[in-house]
């Protein structure tokens, strides 16, 4: 890890220079972030950029993203503070997750942590509970049918799952962490638990986890859940729109005085 965080330092640093930007914030996005790594895990970085006051006054619009695969176990991809801003009103979790890693790369001015007070006003247990409700059931779906199955794939399916149980349960956006979505969530010493927990300890011992007879217990709480979230999730609330379109955007004005001066 230390060798690559001096890496990462480094592209980003170099993004700036190439690109005629500051970068904001920049964290882990992926499974390291998630606490399920393998032993050859990628290295997802994700990054919030702002450009000089000049480009944003244009008649047309241009390229809101930054994408830089730089290895195979590099992948750096950032979206500029503009569109950040708008898919934060339409709370999106992968935008919200970004700001809660806990593997932080880079944080050197303010506008993030504006954002993350502002984050409970713009939060739609709704939206962000069929976000994840569609990602269980695509890895579901695509990895887990059969007898035989990929058992590395369960993370991607109980991940989801567990984070549609905290919005159900708190109201409140969930943890990036595995564990700590399994702590307070699944009955300790439970069956299910036990099977996670031992997933878990091979995962990290770099086992490669392929395909292999699928673990019942798990399974049936994915249906179940599943099932439960195809009916439920409607019922959630959604964000109230009041006048956060003119707070976002006095957060843009603002960043861009703090950065460009």
């Amino acid at each position: 890890m230390p060798n690559y965080r001096k890496q990462i330092l480094e592209e980003l640093r170099r993004i700036e220079i190439e690109e005629h930007v500051r970068i904001l914030y920049a964290c882990e996005s992926g499974s390291r972030a998630w606490g399920f790594p393998s032993q050859d895990s990628d290295y997802d970085v994700r990054f919030i950029y702002i450009r000089p006051v000049e480009w944003y006054l244009s008649l047309y619009e241009k390229r809101d993203v930054i994408e830089r695969p730089i290895n195979n176990l590099l992948d750096i991809n950032g979206w500029d503070l503009q569109k950040a801003l708008k898919l934060f009103a339409k709370s999106n979790p992968p935008l919200l997750e970004w700001l809660q890693s806990p593997i932080l790369y880079q944080e050197n001015y303010s506008i993030t942590e504006q954002i993350r007070a502002f984050s409970a006003d713009t939060f739609s247990p709704r939206a962000c509970c069929y976000h994840y409700l569609h990602m269980a059931k695509g890895n579901f779906r695509q990895y887990l049918q059969g007898e035989q199955v990929k058992l590395k794939k369960y993370f991607y399916v109980l991940r989801p799952l567990l984070a549609c149980q905290w919005i159900e349960k708190y109201n409140t956006m969930p943890p990036m962490e595995f564990q700590q979505l399994v702590d307070m969530l699944v009955p300790k010493g439970s069956d299910l638990d036990k099977q996670i927990q031992d997933l878990l300890r091979r995962k990290m011992a770099g086992d490669e986890l392929d395909m292999e007879l699928r673990i019942q217990s798990i399974h049936n709480f994915i249906e179940a859940q599943i099932q439960h979230y195809e009916q439920s999730a409607a019922s959630f609330p959604s964000a109230e729109m009041t006048d956060q379109q003119e707070q976002l955007n006095d957060l843009f004005l603002a960043a861009l005085g703090e950065v460009w001066n």
